[in-house]
């Protein structure tokens, strides 16, 4: 195996990245090798698709498998080379079912592929298939520069398949996505084209952020501000982790009238802040914080837990009977949900003791999407105006276990009581349940949602530079970002394409990006490399 998708990849020179048996995420070079075949199969399949499309054939299904193909492969997201071997076999066969539709036409590359009939002949086709295949030919600048174009391409099709799964598509989206799945087929060594096409879907992540943003206020409602509790209430329970919300209406519906208090874990806090979820009498609080804790958390959440859509890691055994999957995850051996049907881990919670007491009212405070905090651009612009707020800063991202997260609770401490933190992602949990005070009539943190909310961030931008009569890069905002796995490489990529600068970006950078490629970011881009909180910081505030 090969891995160097994201943050936590290993770093010892001369191999950067994660070979041998398992990688630091616990995934097995077994299941590795297994989803750099799909991969190359989903490429194979976006050729045809672009090539039926210009026969006017749309296969809006084949989309979709190609959508959640992807989505398996991210970081954290599914473990069992079981599920990995089915889907090949049927990636194959819908290749084959295309193909025939186009009169036998046929491609070559992935496009042109065959897996192995046995598990051993699919491992022996898997070392040509590895990222980096091309690297020989085009060199390691064009490779850093490709796999960044794929990595972005995964977060791209996570958020299009949360948006898909709550009935929002969008054709030319869908398209965009199947063109750049498409042109991976073909191996270029031309920086500038690649840079550009980094770009490129950049703009159509933005694009899909914009979708799922429409698709969760179209189903739930706009956020509004709420206070959610962070301590348990008496009685049966039942937890919630990872980031779908259709997933947690889906068991919200099927407990209600149970006697089941269900809580949010990781991503889901921004649930409570949703209109429609948050009228369900039994969504009880938030439980533990992101999804690097979950191990201990889970251990001591005496209910049963369902992971949805992503961030899982090895489940301990105290807790691996009842701990439920669905959607793209998948961990050997813990039961997965397919249909929708939740009897299961509802049966679960009920057969377990659940909180025996309710603890305390601790409350933190959500809700501060793009639609809230844009009706609060009057009180903002005249804090700004009046000089009660000096700076912004958006500290926010994935969170991770690796040492140096510290870095965004320093930060965040830090800033001054004149400034205001505008947080999205996991990374909030870093600093979220700390008083930071109020600033100009607003609070001084403002949480406005999931990694994918990054896009409310960049609407609240562009409206305070619209009121200020300025570009985004001339506010007083600082973006203090953190990423660990494909889903913020692809809001990386569409803040750059959106044209923000001066992002400082941490806490490592991927190694796949070469000294050279950094160059070009820092020249093009003013890509900041994380330095330490009190250096940054007074760079930040002197601008």
């Amino acid at each position: 195996m090969l891995c160097y998708q994201c943050e936590q990849t290993r770093r010892a020179v001369p191999t950067l990245g994660c070979v041998g048996p398992t990688g630091t995420c616990g995934k097995e070079a077994t299941t590795s090798d297994l989803q750099d075949i799909l991969i190359y199969q989903l490429i194979g399949l976006a050729q045809y698709a672009v090539a039926a499309r210009a026969r006017d054939i749309v296969d809006v299904d084949l989309n979709d498998f190609i959508l959640h193909g992807m989505f398996t492969t991210l970081t954290n997201v599914n473990f069992a080379a079981a599920r990995f071997v089915t889907l090949i076999r049927d990636a194959a066969d819908r290749r084959d079912a295309i193909r025939a539709r186009l009169d036998g036409v046929a491609l070559d590359g992935p496009a042109a592929f065959t897996p192995g009939e046995t598990m051993d002949a699919l491992l022996a086709q898997a070392p040509a298939l590895r990222v980096d295949r091309d690297q020989p030919t085009v060199g390691p600048d064009a490779t850093g520069l490709t796999v960044l174009i794929l990595y972005g391409l995964k977060g791209t099709c996570a958020y299009a398949h949360h948006a898909r799964v709550l009935g929002c598509r969008d054709p030319e989206v869908d398209a965009a996505i199947l063109d750049h799945l498409a042109r991976l087929a073909t191996p270029s060594a031309d920086l500038e084209d690649l840079l550009a096409r980094a770009l490129s879907v950049g703009e159509v992540n933005l694009k899909v952020m914009d979708l799922l943003d429409r698709a969760n206020t179209g189903a739930f409602g706009a956020q509004t501000i709420t206070e959610v509790r962070v301590q348990p209430r008496a009685g049966k329970a039942l937890l919630v982790s990872g980031h779908d919300l259709h997933d947690l209406k889906t068991i919200l519906e099927q407990t209600r009238d149970q006697g089941i208090n269900v809580y949010t874990h990781g991503e889901l806090l921004p649930a409570h802040a949703y209109p429609k979820l948050k009228g369900y009498p039994h969504l009880a609080g938030n439980y533990g914080g992101a999804w690097q804790d979950q191990q201990r958390e889970f251990a001591t959440f005496p209910g049963a837990i369902v992971l949805t859509s992503n961030c899982l890691i090895e489940p301990d055994r105290s807790y691996r009977q009842r701990l439920f999957t669905t959607g793209p995850t998948g961990w050997p051996g813990v039961r997965h949900i397919a249909d929708g049907n939740y009897a299961p881990a509802i049966q679960a919670a009920k057969a377990l003791p659940g909180f025996r007491e309710t603890e305390g009212d601790q409350t933190i405070t959500v809700g501060f999407g793009h639609h809230t905090v844009i009706g609060l651009a009057e009180t903002v612009v005249a804090a700004v105006k009046a000089g009660a707020v000096r700076r912004f800063f958006v500290i926010g991202g994935c969170d991770g276990a690796k040492p140096g997260r510290n870095y965004y609770t320093e930060l965040a401490d830090r800033t001054p009581a004149d400034t205001v933190i505008l947080t999205v992602g996991c990374a909030k949990y870093r600093f979220n349940k700390q008083d930071h005070g109020q600033v100009g009539g607003i609070p001084r943190l403002l949480d406005m949602g999931q990694c994918n909310d990054a896009h409310s961030a960049i609407k609240v931008a562009g409206v305070l530079a619209d009121a200020f009569g300025c570009g985004v890069n001339d506010l007083p905002l600082s973006l203090m970002i953190s990423w660990f796995e494909q889903k913020a490489t692809a809001v990386l990529l569409s803040l750059l394409a959106a044209g923000v600068k001066g992002i400082h970006l941490g806490p490592s950078l991927p190694v796949y990006l070469t000294p050279t490629l950094l160059q070009v970011l820092v020249d093009r881009f003013d890509l900041k490399v994380n330095g330490t909180p009190e250096d940054d910081l007074a760079r930040a505030l002197a601008s």
